[in-house]
């Protein structure tokens, strides 16, 4: 993992690109989650300066969004959806299941840095339900036995 002075002339690149579009700051956010991976906590001041806002508002927007994280992510990130359909179709158990097989909540990420786990609000396989993805791939019917079953097999790759 990269120190935050390594990463900072990333974050200063994406600043310099977005500053000065109207509503910059969710496209800098962006920029930095899709090159890092993550917003790293010490990019904040320098989010804040360069668009005359406080740490505190950068802050604020990194915190009410989900999508955003200010850790490193797992190399595998699972997201379940805990959107209607899911629910109705007994996705709550399956998240249960699978942060008891990571032994991680939402937000976190294995201590073996093997995967991340995200909460997400519709992945639009409502027909599918339970619905999950690893990474980029989206699994439909996911039961604990498939979850397990996936796993296993993210974690070898």
């Amino acid at each position: 993992m990269q120190d935050y002075q390594t990463q900072q002339a990333t974050v200063l690149e994406i600043l310099d690109a977005h500053r000065t579009m109207p509503g910059s700051l969710l496209p800098i956010l962006h920029g930095i989650q899709d090159t890092l991976g993550y917003i790293p906590p010490a990019a904040v001041a320098d989010i804040a300066s360069s668009l005359n806002l406080s740490q505190a508002e950068v802050h604020g927007v990194i915190s009410f969004y989900h999508y955003f994280r200010d850790t490193p992510p797992g190399k595998h990130t699972v997201r379940i959806c805990r959107a209607e359909s899911c629910q109705s179709m007994n996705s709550t158990a399956l998240e249960n299941h699978a942060k008891q097989v990571l032994g991680i909540d939402y937000h976190e990420t294995t201590a073996d840095q093997a995967f991340s786990l995200e909460p997400v609000y519709c992945l639009g396989n409502c027909a599918c339900s339970p619905s999950i993805t690893i990474d980029d791939q989206v699994f439909g019917r996911v039961t604990p036995d498939k979850f397990d079953s996936l796993i296993a097999k993210f974690k070898g790759a």
